[in-house]
């Protein structure tokens, strides 16, 4: 995993895994500014950012990660840290951005440097905060997903059967938080140290360009934003839990699905919180007991937390006669023999959003039939079913919407595309889809099948797995040969015009068929990391074949082509390159007639 490589290159792993052991003991923190304005931890954080799409966005100040890039490395610690002596954020650019339901989000993008400012707090308070946020929220948390808080909801719908959920949507949460309460709040997890929490009281408190100096609020767009919202919430998850799932028993009673038995509690209320960033969902055994904690809920939120809930979208719902929706999904409960079980979908407003952006996809391929294009659409397709993958009904689902653009799709593509059954797909198309659809072939590339989908069981979240520890690390890296169609949809949205078609097609193949590996090193490779490099130089007569493409870490592969000595030294020993893979190195130098590696 990138981030790990990165924090044993600056050898920050100790530090982060000693702050979350002491978090966990309840330990107090008096100095963490010092290990914040390191030269590691300010190195650490530039590195993460400057690998970050978004570093190219420009702030108030119109500077980006290339401004950045120019800087020494001394200069740039020297530079955050004298600013973090006095630190005074500039103006935060606002960006808005649509949501699902037609509004407006509001977004607040800082100058790049302080976003590098807030990734060094982010760094060193994460594994503090990790250390006490709750088992259930997967929100904005390293590992976790989406996928992990549907899985826990479904657990909950079919094991523990409960079948009553209390809705609660919070209103304009990001633009409501209290400064004043979150101060606290920080303080109440250990984090003591004066200086830290001054500084990030400033960065709450940053000019939006236009707008003034906010009362009240955390920005969305700001890298430390989705930390302290989690902050935020984490009293509401830890009074929810403590009323009930983590109450203290005199006896261990527990169910065979490891829930707790509602008869041995009359008088608290039986209630699992589960929750993704600001959205969440109580889940209950019965009516009486959801409305409960509905206004419970809506009371904590009102007096503790100083938020608002928006009646019209808070309610509670019985889910074997009412679906609910969560993340993109709807959930019911339906009868399946003598038990009920949890019949997941796609939402009805993501379903009409999915066909306009496909029709809008459709009409540039069709105005202009590229390579490019093709594979963008692609991408397109398998992100889709990557992510509605876990929906109990995805297949319905997605033949129903392509049977909905079919017509269109098929009037549109006819003209600049050949329509049939693939004769002779590349190895992706294969190991991906089925066969048996027709599906239109442009430029060279086969297009994705919408309807083409099926049903992938949800898992829920190994707790055990974490940055943090050295056996959450060890499961990490056990579990590195992960579903490698993310990083797939991911590479084809990458534009290198100046290839061509066979060259971009086995590239996505030879990644596919290595299982996403370096054929060096053999670690496994995120889309951002890859390269693929012609194992005989075009130049010397090598070709696009698919036999003549290997797939490498970009770093690995900087190091095939490098004739400075100096450079290639300083590359060695921040890979920890050991001399079986010098050697497969010097192989492949040999083949662009380079000079070995000594």
């Amino acid at each position: 995993m990138q981030a790990l490589r990165y924090w044993d290159y600056y050898d920050m792993t100790d530090t982060f895994t000693d702050l979350y052991h002491r978090a966990k003991n309840k330990e107090t923190f008096h100095h963490l500014y010092d290990v914040i304005t390191s030269r590691n931890n300010i190195l650490l954080a530039y590195r993460t950012i400057k690998s970050n799409k978004g570093s190219k966005t420009p702030g108030t100040d119109g500077k980006t990660i290339i401004d950045i890039e120019r800087l020494t490395e001394n200069d740039l610690v020297e530079k955050i840290q004298k600013q973090l002596k006095n630190y005074r954020p500039k103006k935060v650019r606002r960006k808005l951005i649509e949501k699902d339901n037609g509004k407006m989000r509001p977004l607040g993008i800082p100058c790049i440097l302080d976003r590098i400012i807030q990734q060094c707090f982010k760094q060193v308070l994460e594994p503090i905060t990790e250390a006490h946020f709750y088992n259930h929220s997967y929100g904005f948390r390293p590992l976790r997903s989406t996928h992990h808080a549907m899985a826990r909801v479904q657990f909950l719908v079919n094991h523990s059967k409960l079948h009553y959920v209390v809705d609660v949507d919070i209103k304009g949460f990001f633009d409501n938080i209290n400064h004043t309460l979150l101060i606290k709040q920080l303080w109440n997890l250990g984090i003591y140290d004066r200086k830290v929490l001054a500084c990030i009281s400033k960065m709450l408190k940053a000019e939006v360009d236009g707008e003034g100096i906010p009362e009240k609020g955390s920005p969305q767009g700001g890298l430390l934003s989705p930390l302290l919202s989690n902050v935020v919430l984490n009293e509401l998850d830890q009074w929810i839990a403590n009323q009930w799932e983590l109450f203290p028993l005199d006896k261990p009673y527990t169910t065979r699905e490891g829930e707790r038995y509602a008869k041995i509690h009359t008088k608290l209320k039986e209630g699992y919180i589960v929750r993704y960033a600001d959205d969440f969902k109580i889940l209950c055994r019965d009516w009486k007991t959801a409305e409960k904690w509905y206004h419970a809920v809506k009371l904590f939120l009102k007096e503790r937390l100083k938020l608002d809930i928006s009646p019209e979208k808070s309610k509670v719902i019985n889910l074997r006669k009412h679906e609910s929706a969560f993340l993109g999904f709807t959930i019911r409960a339906i009868r399946k023999g003598e038990k009920r079980v949890a019949h997941t979908f796609v939402k009805a407003e993501k379903i009409q959003k999915i066909k306009d952006e496909a029709r809008k996809r459709i009409e540039a391929l069709r105005a202009s039939p590229t390579t490019q294009n093709a594979l963008r659409f692609n991408s397109f397709v398998l992100g889709l079913h990557n992510y509605f993958n876990r929906a109990t009904h995805v297949n319905l689902a997605f033949s129903r919407l392509a049977y909905d653009i079919g017509a269109s799709m098929y009037n549109r593509l006819k003209p600049v595309g050949k329509y049939a059954h693939p004769a002779n797909p590349p190895p992706t198309y294969k190991k991906l889809y089925s066969l048996r659809f027709k599906t239109f072939e442009i430029a060279g590339i086969h297009l994705f099948p919408l309807a083409n989908v099926q049903t992938k069981n949800t898992i829920c979240f190994t707790q055990s797995l974490t940055l943090f520890t050295v056996e959450g690390r060890a499961l990490i890296h056990k579990n590195l040969h992960k579903n490698i169609k993310q990083e797939i949809a991911l590479l084809m949205e990458s534009n290198i015009p100046t290839r061509s078609v066979e060259y971009m097609d086995n590239r996505i193949s030879r990644y596919s068929m290595k299982q996403g590996k370096c054929e060096i090193t053999g670690q496994f490779l995120q889309a951002r990391d890859v390269h693929c490099h012609h194992y005989v130089p075009v130049h010397l007569g090598g070709n696009d074949k698919f036999n003549n493409l290997r797939i490498l870490y970009k770093e690995v592969h900087k190091l095939i082509h490098m004739t400075d000595t100096t450079k290639m030294n300083i590359l060695i020993k921040s890979l920890d390159i050991t001399p079986p893979i010098l050697e497969k190195i010097n192989k492949y130098r040999e083949k662009c007639e380079l000079e070995p590696i000594i």
